[in-house]
C-alpha cells in the first residue's frame, strides 16, 4: 500500500465510501479502504491536503467524520468527528496553515477546529442550504460560500461575526417577477479580488467585492441545464463549469464566451479540477469515469473506469504524467475498461436459442385447423 499510494496523482472519493488514487503513468487504479466496514454513512463528500507538502489527504464522510489519510503510508491513520451527522453532509473542507481544520455542513454551520481543541475555536451560520465552500489560495483565512436561495458570501475566519462581502439578487427579469439563485460552486480568481460562481440556472457570473457593486460585473450562460461544478485554469482568465447532464465547456472570462466543449462524458460532473501548472483538467461524476482532458486541443488524454460513482476528486500538485502531453492515452486505462465489460458478460449465464421463443397458448392447433381448412 505504502507503494502504490506514492504513486497515485490524482485522488477521488466515492459514493461507496472508497478512496481512489490513479497513477495515470502506470495507468493503474488503488482502492484505499476496509472494504469490509463500508457502510452508505462512510460516503465520501470532500478531499483536500492537510499540508503543504501534500503527505496528508483529509477525507470528509457524510456521517460527520474527518479520516486522515497518509499518502507516504498508505495508510488511514486519524479520524475525528466533527458535528453531527443530522447537519447535513460535507459541502467543503480546507486545512488552516497545517494546524486546523475548516469545515462546513448543508445547514450552513462552518467551523474551525484545532488538534488540541476538543470544540471548534470559531464558528460562523452561513445561511441554510449551503452547496460549496471554498478556500481562497491566497489568502488560507478567506472563504467563500453559498447554495439554493443563499447568495455569495465571502468571510474573513478571523472577523467570522459577519461577511465581508454579500452578493445582491439578480435584477428582476422583464415581467417584474424575481429571479431565483442557486450557487452550486465558485472560485477565487488569482490575483484579483473577484469570485466566480456556477449556478443552478446554467448560469456564470463574476462578482468583485473590491467595487461598491454588489450584483455581478459578468453575466454569461451555458447550456440549459444545471452548472454543478467549476474551476479556473491556471492563468485564471479562463473557467471550465460542468451540468447535470455531462457537459464541460470552457469560458472565457473576460467576454464571458464560450472558448470550446470537452465531450466524452455520459453522465452528471460532480468535480472538477484544473491542474496547477500543467494545461490539463480533470472531471468525474455519476458515469463511474475519472477523465483527463488537455486544455490546448480539448482532446481527452486519460479515461480510467472506477466502478463507483464518484463525488469528489484531488490533484497532485507535481506533473501527472511524465510525458509530454500530444494526443490521446493509447490501451492502459482504456483496455482496463474493456476487461471488466468482458468479465461481466462471462459471468451472465447462457441462454439457449431455443428457449428464447415464445409460443402463443394453443398456437400449433390454431395453424393445423387452417391447413385442414385450406385443405377441403
Amino acid at each position: 500500500m505504502e507503494e502504490r499510494s506514492r504513486l497515485c496523482s490524482v485522488w477521488l472519493g466515492s459514493e461507496t465510501g472508497i478512496l481512489k488514487g490513479v497513477s495515470l503513468d502506470r495507468k493503474q487504479a488503488f482502492n484505499f479502504c476496509n472494504t469490509r466496514s463500508l457502510s452508505r454513512e462512510q460516503e465520501i463528500r470532500a478531499l483536500c491536503w492537510g499540508d503543504s507538502a501534500e503527505s496528508e489527504l483529509l477525507v470528509g464522510c457524510l456521517d460527520g467524520t474527518v479520516r486522515t489519510f497518509s499518502t507516504e503510508k498508505g495508510v488511514f491513520t486519524e479520524a475525528r468527528s466533527f458535528g453531527d451527522p443530522q447537519d447535513g453532509g460535507y459541502c467543503g473542507l480546507a486545512s488552516l496553515r497545517g494546524s486546523a481544520i475548516i469545515t462546513c455542513v448543508e445547514c450552513g454551520k462552518l467551523r474551525v477546529w484545532r488538534e488540541d481543541s476538543s470544540g471548534p475555536v470559531a464558528e460562523l451560520d452561513a445561511g441554510r442550504n449551503v452547496c460549496r465552500m471554498r478556500q481562497s489560495p491566497a489568502d488560507p483565512n478567506r472563504v467563500a460560500t453559498g447554495g439554493k436561495e443563499n447568495g455569495l458570501k465571502i468571510w474573513d475566519l478571523e472577523r467570522p461575526e459577519k461577511p465581508l462581502f454579500t452578493a445582491k439578487n439578480l435584477r428582476d427579469d422583464w415581467l417584474a417577477l424575481r429571479r431565483p439563485h442557486w450557487v452550486r460552486d465558485m472560485g477565487f480568481i488569482p490575483d484579483s479580488d473577484k469570485v466566480v460562481t456556477c449556478t443552478g440556472y446554467h448560469q456564470v457570473h463574476v462578482f468583485d467585492p473590491s467595487t461598491p457593486q454588489r450584483r455581478p460585473v459578468l453575466e454569461a450562460e451555458f447550456g440549459e441545464y444545471p452548472l454543478t461544478a467549476l474551476s479556473l485554469t491556471a492563468a485564471g482568465n479562463a473557467v471550465v463549469v460542468g451540468n447535470t447532464h455531462g457537459q464541460i465547456a470552457v469560458l472565457d472570462l473576460r467576454k464571458g464566451l464560450v472558448r470550446g466543449c470537452l465531450k466524452g462524458l455520459s453522465g452528471g460532473v460532480r468535480a472538477l479540477q484544473c491542474h496547477a501548472s500543467q494545461p490539463l483538467v480533470a472531471s468525474c461524476g455519476l458515469d463511474r469515469f475519472l477523465r483527463i482532458h488537455s486544455l490546448e486541443d480539448r482532446t481527452l488524454q486519460h479515461k480510467v473506469y472506477l466502478k463507483s460513482r464518484l463525488n469528489c476528486l484531488l490533484l497532485a500538485s507535481r506533473a501527472l504524467q511524465k510525458e509530454a502531453v500530444g494526443g490521446p492515452a493509447e490501451g492502459g486505462a482504456e483496455q482496463e475498461v474493456k476487461e471488466e465489460e468482458d468479465e461481466v458478460w462471462d459471468s451472465m449465464e447462457q441462454v439457449e436459442e431455443g428457449a428464447t421463443k415464445r409460443k402463443t397458448p394453443g398456437g400449433d392447433e390454431v395453424k393445423k385447423k387452417k391447413k385442414n381448412k385450406g385443405g377441403d
